[in-house]
């Protein structure tokens, strides 16, 4: 086993970007790479039932349909504890957003919350809970 360094660091850093394109851009098969295939991902601080890697791209893939755009923003990535082949990492989220039947942009922001691995295709998440703190302009719901 190797110990982490910045190449680590730069490819977990590029995970995450990774997952904001898959997201934003509606590439269902990219978010999927983001994860390792057991991964749990857990979004109920939005309002969204926790499930697997696939049950959750399949729900996003119908769901996103409807969205005309989002745009996150991830910054702030902290490794906080850093094994030589598993890392948490903690991460700030801004993301913009134009939902569907409401004239003004909408946005949110919080943390994303993972538990990585290292696999033979490089770093995956595991596990990933959003802890989204904020949100202006929900729709049905108080800002």
């Amino acid at each position: 086993m190797r110990e982490p360094g910045l190449a680590d660091e730069l490819e977990i850093h590029a995970l995450l970007y990774r997952y904001a394109r898959a997201v934003d851009t509606k590439d269902w098969d990219l978010y999927r790479s983001v994860f390792t295939e057991d991964a749990h991902i857990d979004y109920s601080s939005a309002g969204i039932p926790p499930g697997s890697r696939d049950e959750i791209a399949d729900l996003f893939s119908a769901a996103f349909e409807a969205i005309p755009w989002t745009m996150h923003y991830i910054t702030n990535i902290e490794v906080l504890e850093r094994g030589s082949d598993t890392a948490s990492v903690r991460a700030m989220f801004y993301n913009p957003m134009q939902l569907p039947g409401m004239a003004e942009q909408s946005s949110c922001g919080g943390y994303y919350h993972h538990e990585l691995v290292r696999t033979s295709d490089g770093w995956r998440s595991r596990h990933l809970r959003e802890d989204n703190v904020w949100f202006v302009n929900r729709p049905g719901g108080p800002s």
